[in-house]
C-alpha cells in the first residue's frame, strides 16, 4: 500500500490527544517538519493521517512457560524484581540456530521475561550493544504509563548472543581491556589492529559457526518464533536502537504477520559503515552539546564550560590514567566509552556530570561504573563489547586501517570529542569473517502503518538517521522529539503519548509531528 494513503485525510487533531493522555504539548518545532517523501502531499503537523492497523488479539494456544525468575534473574533485575506492579515472570524458548554454513542444525536457547498485567503481548528488542533485551523492558515497563500495560504485557527477549541467551563470551578480558582503553586520539592503530585481530580468533575458535549466526536477520527469524510460541497471529513490538533495524527486517521477510510496530531510534539504513560512523560521531557531539547546555542551566558541577571540562578531564588521564579501587584503568577511551554511554539516559545526566567532576578531582570510581559493562560481568549479565562485535555479521565492509587512520585525524579535527572514536571502531571489524550476504536496505512493504520516533540530540542513533527509516519504509510515520538521549520513548510525555494512542487505540499520528524538548 503507498505512504500517501496513510496521509491523505486528516481525521483529528493530535493534540487533543497528546494532551489527554499526557498533558504534554505538541506542535510544529522551530525547525522545518521532516520531510518523509519525495513530494507527495502531507498532513499538517498535529493532525493525524489515516491508516489501517490490525486488531489486538489475544494469545491462543501459547506454549512459553512462565515462571518465577530465578536468583539470577532477580540480581540482574534488581529492584525491579521486588515491584509487584510488575507483576515479572521468566521464561525461555528454543528456536534454530540456522549458521550459514549449517542450515537447519543446532539449535539456540533465547530467554525472555514479561512484565505488566495486559492482555497483549508486546514484544521488546534493545541494542545488540546495550541492556539484555529482558532487563531493558523491565526497565520499560516501569517507566511506562500503566495504562499503557493494562492493555499490554511486555515481552523482552535476550537477542542471541546477549544476556543469557547463549551469550557470546570470547573476547579475552586483557583484549576487552585494550580495545575499551585505546586513546581514541591516536591515529598510530597497530595497538588496536592487534587486539581486534586476537578478538576476531579467539571468538573464531571458541564460537565456531555459532559465531556466523549471531546477526540481524536470524535474530528477525527468532522473533517470529518468540510470536509464534506467544499465541498471537501478528506481532506487535518495539524496537529500542538497532532493536529497530530487527523489526525491519522482520516487516520485510513476515510482512503479513506485522501489527503495531515502534521504532525507538532507529540506525540510518541508507549509509555504508563508514558514513553511519561519521553520523554517529556527529550525533555524539550534538548529545553533548545538550548536555553540557542543560549542565549549565542546573549550576552543575563541571562550570561555565562542561566541554572544557570533560577535554580537561580527557588530557589529565593520557599524562596519568586513573587506577579505580577494583585495579581497573581509567584511561582516555575509558573515559569517552563512559560518556558515550551515560548521554544515551536523559535522566541520568546530572549523575554524569557528577562522575566527570570526580574523575577530575582525580575519583574515577563513578565514571568507571559506566565502562565496566562493557568489559566484564556486571549484575550477572556478561561483557556488551562482544555481543558489540557481532554487529560485523551484518556488513561485508571492512576499511583498510591506512584508511581509517585517516578518517582519525580527519575527524578528530571536525568532532572533538567523539570523532576519533567513532573512526576507530571501523577496524574492530578488521579480522572479523565477511558474512556471504549483507543487510538488504528495509522498504516495508505491505507492511501497515509502523511509528518511528527520532531523538534530536541521540548519541547512539542519530535524528536525521532515524528520519531516513521512516522515508525508506512504505508505511513509515515519523514523531521527532526536539530532546536529548538514546530513544523518546518513555524519556518524551509527548512521543510516549503518542506511541501509546498508537499501539493501544490504533490511533496513527500526522507523519511529521514534533514534540517539544
Amino acid at each position: 500500500m503507498p505512504r500517501q494513503a496513510f496521509r491523505g485525510r486528516a481525521i483529528g487533531l493530535l493534540l487533543p490527544v497528546l494532551l489527554t493522555a499526557a498533558a504534554c504539548a505538541v506542535g510544529p518545532s522551530v525547525r522545518p517538519v521532516i520531510a518523509v517523501n519525495d513530494g507527495s502531499p502531507q498532513a499538517k503537523p498535529g493532525e493525524q493521517a489515516t491508516g489501517s492497523l490490525p486488531p489486538l488479539d489475544k494469545p491462543s494456544g501459547s506454549t512459553v512457560s512462565w515462571s518465577e525468575c530465578g536468583g539470577g534473574a532477580r540480581a540482574r533485575l534488581g529492584e525491579l524484581a521486588a515491584n509487584t506492579a510488575l507483576a515479572v515472570r521468566c521464561g525461555r524458548i528454543i528456536n534454530e540456530l540456522d549458521a550459514p554454513n549449517s542450515p537447519g542444525v543446532g539449535d539456540v536457547a533465547l530467554s525472555v521475561l514479561r512484565a505488566g498485567t495486559g492482555d497483549i503481548p508486546l514484544v521488546v528488542l534493545n541494542d545488540v550493544a546495550g541492556e539484555p533485551g529482558t532487563v531493558y523492558a523491565a526497565k520499560l515497563a516501569s517507566k511506562l504509563p500503566p495504562e499503557l500495560l493494562k492493555t499490554f504485557f511486555l515481552v523482552g527477549m535476550d537477542r542471541r548472543g546477549t544476556g543469557t541467551s547463549d551469550p557470546a563470551q570470547c573476547v579475552p578480558d586483557q583484549v576487552r581491556a585494550r580495545i575499551v582503553g585505546f586513546d581514541p586520539a591516536s591515529s598510530q592503530l597497530d595497538g588496536l589492529l592487534d587486539a581486534a585481530h586476537k578478538a576476531s580468533q579467539e571468538c573464531v575458535l571458541d564460537m565456531d559457526d555459532r559465531l556466523a549466526a549471531l546477526d540481524s536477520w536470524r535474530t528477525a527469524a527468532d522473533v517470529d518464533e518468540l510470536r509464534k510460541q506467544l499465541g498471537v497471529p501478528k506481532l506487535n513490538a518495539i524496537g529500542h536502537g538497532d532493536g529497530s533495524r530487527v523489526l525491519t527486517v522482520y516487516a520485510d521477510r513476515y510482512a503479513d504477520r506485522v501489527g503495531r510496530l515502534v521504532l525507538d531510534g532507529s540506525p540510518d539504513p541508507t549509509l555504508d559503515p563508514a558514513g553511519a560512523a561519521q553520523a554517529g560521531a556527529v550525533g555524539a557531539e550534538a548529545a553533548y552539546t545538550a548536555f553540557a547546555a542543560d549542565c549549565k542551566a542546573r549550576a552543575c558541577p563541571l562550570g561555565g564550560d562542561p566541554r572544557q571540562a570533560l577535554t580537561g578531564l580527557l588530557e589529565q588521564v593520557r599524562a596519568k590514567p586513573l587506577v579505580n579501587p577494583n585495579g581497573a584503568q581509567l584511561t582516555a577511551g575509558g573515559v569517552l566509552q563512559g560518556v558515550l554511554t551515560g548521554l544515551a539516559d536523559r535522566s541520568g545526566w546530572p549523575a554524569l556530570a557528577e562522575a566527570i567532576s570526580k574523575a577530575a578531582g582525580g575519583d574515577g570510581t563513578a565514571l568507571g561504573r559506566y565502562t565496566a559493562p562493557l568489559l566484564g560481568v556486571v549484575n550477572g549479565n556478561p561483557a556488551r563489547l562482544d555481543a558489540q562485535l557481532t554487529q560485523c555479521n551484518d556488513t561485508q565492509t571492512r576499511l583498510p586501517p591506512e584508511q581509517i587512520s585517516g578518517m582519525v585525524k580527519d575527524w578528530s579535527g571536525k568532532m572533538p570529542l567523539f570523532g576519533g572514536l567513532f573512526a576507530q571502531r571501523l577496524l574492530l571489524c578488521s579480522s572479523w569473517p565477511v558474512p556471504a550476504k549483507p543487510l538488504a536496505a528495509p522498504s516495508g512493504h505491505g507492511a501497515p502503518p509502523i511509528l518511528v520516533l527520532s531523538t534530536a540530540s541521540d548519541p547512539v542513533t542519530p535524528e536525521e538517521g532515524t528520519a531516513r527509516t521512516a522515508r525508506q519504509l512504505a508505511s513509515g510515520v515519523l514523531v521527532s522529539w526536539q530532546g536529548g538521549g538514546h530513544g523518546a520513548l518513555a524519556q518524551s510525555p509527548c512521543a510516549t503519548a503518542a506511541a501509546q494512542q498508537f499501539l493501544t487505540n490504533a490511533l496513527v499520528p500526522a507523519d511529521g509531528t514534533a514534540c517539544p524538548p
